[in-house]
């Protein structure tokens, strides 16, 4: 059995949308105003983004896209500075690394 669906809660649906969809290649498969948007990946999985008013992640909290190899990981990390993010090098932690916080107020984690 795999996990093939999450629901997140984001402050701006908008923004996490196209934060998705720019720099992680997720497509929107339906949306409703500014309140909700249903996200899909190439192997089917089903990310749905919620409106909220106030959204308190706990701290460790992230959603992770792992990558094929480092050179893909330095790509999105330059493309994620690039589009104007706060984003730190990778590192060779538990997996070469690195986190960036979207716009949503959640935390993604790019890996190899």
């Amino acid at each position: 059995m795999k996990v093939k669906h999450l629901n997140l809660t984001v402050t701006d649906v908008p923004a996490a949308r196209d934060f998705l969809e720019t720099y992680f290649g997720m497509t929107c498969k339906t949306s409703k105003g500014d309140g909700f948007a249903v996200m899909l990946d190439d192997d089917g999985f089903i990310l749905t983004l919620m409106k909220g008013r106030e959204v308190y992640y706990p701290k460790t909290f992230h959603v992770g896209f792992p990558q094929e190899n480092e050179d893909q990981v330095n790509k999105i990390n330059q493309h994620l500075k690039e589009g104007g993010f706060d984003v730190k090098p990778p590192q060779h932690l538990h997996a070469y690394t690195f986190y960036v916080k979207a716009p949503g107020e959640f935390t993604v984690e790019v890996l190899c």
